[in-house]
């Protein structure tokens, strides 16, 4: 890979993981202002640590270790990077059954938002979507179905990584659930401050793994997915605490997001069918979409300063 694509990949990732770990940041600092020093410090230094290397290193490699479990661990982590033949084909034929999962698991989370969750209404027709929120579980089953069928056609471990996917997003989901909900007792309970650091690490390791999940339309390199979506929680981390109340009034940041997911998540599913996607394309699309918003989110916070005035 050229220079300039490895450069362009790393900013794409570190984009995508800032955008889609807004709302992270925000619950963290809401947790952060109910917290001590000592504790906001141990959670910045150590966390980010976790965050970076536990987190977004080992569960893109565990990802590609559990496709390809004859490389071994070690193996997995140089794969990409291997001119060995038995290597690059034992990557190539897993990729489509993790690119599918990927790939379903994704678009699902866009619908849920799009069905389900509240949301500013950035385009037309979100607000439509909004109100037929009890269509969201027929659709994704059809969905289902229908990714299935065809893949069966080509290979039964490729509807196997579908429904792999599906059943993902569902089980985490339930978790996110759970930990958002934690939330008001962690802000307005009687609650230690190393409870409340462990519930931090648990609910960003969720949040993670859509970041992660992601990476892959971006490459299939491990090291290259350590960095960029390392920097980006870095800098997530920093915002948590430097800026995080400016970044919640660009209110159409999380719809970047999410229509982020949905492009990626639909060049995951075709790449997964054989349509190879050039490289390049999905940071590209990651820019754009988010820099349509962000723009359209300060449009709005510029003629609100202003009608203040």
């Amino acid at each position: 890979m050229e220079i300039w694509a490895l450069l362009l990949t790393v900013a794409g990732l570190s984009l995508f993981e800032i955008i889609t770990s807004v709302d992270n940041a925000i619950i963290n600092a809401e947790v952060l202002s109910t917290m001590g020093q000592r504790a906001r410090r141990w959670f910045l230094l150590w966390g980010i640590l976790i965050a970076v290397f536990l987190v977004r290193g080992l569960l893109p490699l565990v990802i590609v270790w559990a496709a390809n479990p004859g490389l071994g661990f070690m193996g997995s982590l140089t794969a990409t990077f291997s001119n060995d033949p038995r290597v690059i084909a034992a990557v190539e034929q897993s990729s489509p059954i993790l690119l599918i999962g990927g790939g379903m698991f994704l678009v699902f989370l866009f619908l849920h938002w799009l069905f389900l969750e509240p949301k500013n209404y950035g385009l037309w027709g979100e607000r439509f979507f909004q109100r037929q929120g009890a269509w969201f579980f027929a659709l994704v089953s059809m969905i289902l179905a229908f990714v299935v069928w065809f893949a069966l056609k080509e290979n039964p471990l490729l509807a196997f990584g579908a429904v792999l996917g599906s059943s993902s997003f569902f089980i985490i989901h339930g978790f996110r659930t759970y930990a958002e909900e934690q939330e008001k007792k962690m802000i307005t309970g009687n609650i230690s401050d190393v409870s409340k650091v462990a519930y931090l690490e648990v609910l960003d390791a969720t949040f993670s793994i859509d970041g992660v999940i992601g990476a892959f339309a971006f490459t299939f390199s491990v090291p290259l997915i350590l960095l960029g979506n390392g920097l980006g929680a870095v800098v997530l981390r920093k915002l948590t605490v430097s800026n995080i109340e400016r970044i919640k009034r660009y209110k159409y940041l999380k719809n970047g997001a999410m229509y982020s997911i949905l492009f990626l998540g639909a060049i995951m599913l075709l790449d997964s069918f054989g349509y190879h996607i050039p490289h390049w394309l999905s940071p590209l699309i990651t820019f754009g979409t988010v820099g349509y918003f962000f723009l359209k989110s300060r449009q709005e916070l510029l003629a609100s300063e202003t009608k203040q005035l």
